[in-house]
């Protein structure tokens, strides 16, 4: 169940959208979610907040739809240092081409997939209030 303050900054959570992830998973087979819950976890293998993924190997074909408040700079790092030491990382983040985080990780060392519109997370009745984009890290990244 999604709650109300799935769509305001009472949380940085915001699941995938199912069909979003099918197009992505038919096309890069992931292995691993770095950042689930048991509930909406897009992978049979999956690290949860217990787990902390951030502290975790990201290892294979990893999909990661991090935390949208002020560590999701953590995490995109991660992904290019996972993608440096031989991994692939797709994220699905907020196209927030104006952050430090952005210039950093993502300019120049991922392929950036602007997303049509706005995403719709987690079957919420209403689309999210920022543009989103896909980001891909391969092996080498940096």
């Amino acid at each position: 169940m999604i709650s109300s303050g799935m769509f305001s900054s009472a949380t940085d959570l915001w699941e995938t959208p199912q069909d979003l992830f099918d197009d992505l998973d038919r096309e890069f087979h992931f292995t691993l979610d770095a950042c689930a819950i048991a509930a909406n976890a897009k992978c049979k293998n999956y690290f949860s907040p217990e787990q902390d993924g951030l502290a975790q190997e990201w290892r294979g074909v990893v999909w990661c739809n991090p935390p949208y408040g002020r560590q999701i700079g953590k995490w995109v790092r991660k992904a290019l240092d996972s993608a440096n030491a031989g991994a692939t990382v797709v994220m699905l983040v907020p196209a927030r081409t104006d952050t430090a985080w952005w210039h950093e990780y993502i300019i120049d060392r991922a392929a950036i997939r602007f997303l049509r519109g706005r995403v719709k997370f987690g079957g919420g009745k209403n689309s999210a209030p920022f543009p989103s984009a896909v980001v891909i890290f391969n092996a080498g990244s940096e």
